[in-house]
């Protein structure tokens, strides 16, 4: 059974003498080169994206990002890093019927929520992810009460061979939006 075939520049480790130092000098490999993808970049630049009608502003990693249409749902923006393999959508949309985090997951969620790798719902927010088919969707939606009651959300998915470098890009982005309350 093949498992995995060598190219050419890992030749190399099929000096190595056993197959669990073989799959963690590939795993080492394959990691390096995701962690690069990123690092490759320079130092992220962020840029503050805004939604004026909503009140909505969250830390964009423009260096990573450009423009690519309108988001699936809601008023706002849609991005994609240049090889098409992440993508972030930022939109926000009236939440007319006051729902609350929990109310919301219950009549949006696609997924069952055993599939959920990580979920935390608060008051005014809830942080979902998830992995699935080699690909994390992470999402996270803050709900702002009052006059302008709404609902402030983003997605963003990306590879999951990347995670330790997305980390804190999602960690900035998702502390970043805004309005936040309670």
């Amino acid at each position: 059974m093949i498992i995995f075939s060598l190219k050419p520049p890992l030749v190399s480790l099929m000096r190595l003498r056993s197959l669990p130092s073989l799959m963690v000098a590939l795993f080492s490999v394959l990691h390096t080169s995701a962690h690069a993808q990123l690092r490759d970049l320079g130092p992220i630049e962020w840029r503050t994206f805004e939604i004026p009608e909503f009140g909505t502003r969250v830390q964009l990693p423009a260096s990573i990002f450009v423009p690519a249409g309108k988001p699936e749902r809601g008023s706002g923006q849609r991005f994609e890093r240049a090889d098409g393999r992440a993508v972030l959508s930022i939109y926000s949309r009236p939440n007319d019927a006051g729902e609350s985090p929990a109310t919301y997951l219950q009549h949006n969620l696609r997924v069952d929520r055993s599939a959920l790798d990580y979920e935390r719902i608060a008051r005014s927010f809830f942080a979902i992810s998830l992995e699935r088919d080699g690909v994390i969707l992470y999402s996270r939606c803050n709900f702002s009460a009052g006059a302008r009651a709404a609902i402030h959300c983003f997605d963003l998915t990306y590879p999951q061979e990347e995670k330790r470098s997305w980390d804190a890009v999602v960690t900035r982005i998702s502390l970043s939006l805004r309005p936040l309350e309670g």
